[in-house]
């Protein structure tokens, strides 16, 4: 199969959180629609915020230790790498950026072929219900590539193999405004070795424009900054951008939610079911 030169496209986000719970919580006090929990057979539960742009969150929960057990046994990539990010930075953070595609299988053999494969490729299928209460099945599979030295962060792709058909656009309708995600912001302390990573993995490259390390992809882009106070390269935060950023700010003060504003920027800091920090900028 001939592959495209064109970014790949962000599908959504990993956010572990010590409960969905927990993140439910938050997350609606920031004034995000939160669908109904969804539980996966290796033992996590998550509670995802979707998008108009087609884009969500996930914030993930471990629910059941003996399944997670047993998926990390037959070499689940996906739980094994969430126990290993809870282990080294706690329940709270941004582990996994997800790409989406139609080809989980040439994903994986792309991804070993340059040698950045986290992992065999995983299917699962999960129940669906919509905010109407409708059930059906959702079947994903996935493709997982980490770059060598970063144990924390990783990328995978996301093959919707069964896609249930259904309206979700009272689920992409958000009370603090929110369309879409802008940026994605990771540190490393190699920024170019860990962005030319991530420009391999997306199929794009790596932009250098005064001192911004960057990497586009089809509709959002990953921003790397340089720490030295880390292994590896991190996922860091999350730019989402908002339809008016005055009504955003009256939001958050009304649902007594601190938050400082800097050029024109809404700035939230980490909280319990918020795992990294959120900016909220207009959508221009």
């Amino acid at each position: 199969m001939a592959i495209t030169t064109s970014p790949r496209p962000l599908d959504h986000l990993v956010l572990p959180t010590a409960t969905a719970a927990s993140a439910r919580n938050r997350l609606e006090q920031l004034g995000f629609t939160v669908a109904p929990d969804g539980i996966h057979p290796f033992g996590t539960q998550n509670c995802c915020v979707y998008f108009a742009d087609g884009t969500f969150i996930e914030p993930l929960a471990v629910v059941d230790q003996a399944l997670a057990d047993a998926a990390i046994s037959c070499g689940n990539v996906f739980v094994g790498r969430d126990r290993s990010y809870r282990a080294r930075n706690g329940d709270e953070g941004l582990s996994a950026l997800v790409l989406a595609t139609e080809n989980a299988d040439a994903d994986h053999v792309e991804f070993a072929g340059a040698g950045i494969s986290a992992g065999d490729r995983l299917d699962f299928s999960r129940p669906f219900i919509d905010a109407e209460g409708a059930r059906d099945t959702a079947s994903f599979r996935l493709a997982f590539a980490a770059e060598a030295g970063s144990p924390d962060s990783f990328v995978f792709s996301c093959e919707r193999v069964n896609a249930p058909k259904v309206d979700r656009s009272a689920l992409q309708a958000h009370a603090n405004g929110v369309t879409r995600i802008r940026r994605v912001l990771a540190t490393a302390q190699h920024p170019e070795a860990s962005a030319a990573f991530l420009a391999q993995a997306a199929r794009s490259a790596v932009k250098n424009d005064h001192g911004r390390t960057t990497v586009d992809l089809a509709n959002a882009v990953i921003d790397v900054s340089s720490t030295l106070d880390q292994e590896g390269f991190r996922f860091a935060g999350i730019v989402f951008g908002v339809a008016d950023i005055e009504t955003t700010a009256e939001l958050f003060s009304r649902n007594a939610v601190e938050f400082q504003t800097q050029e024109k920027t809404l700035r939230i800091a980490a909280a319990d079911g918020q795992g990294v920090p959120f900016h909220f900028e207009a959508d221009r």
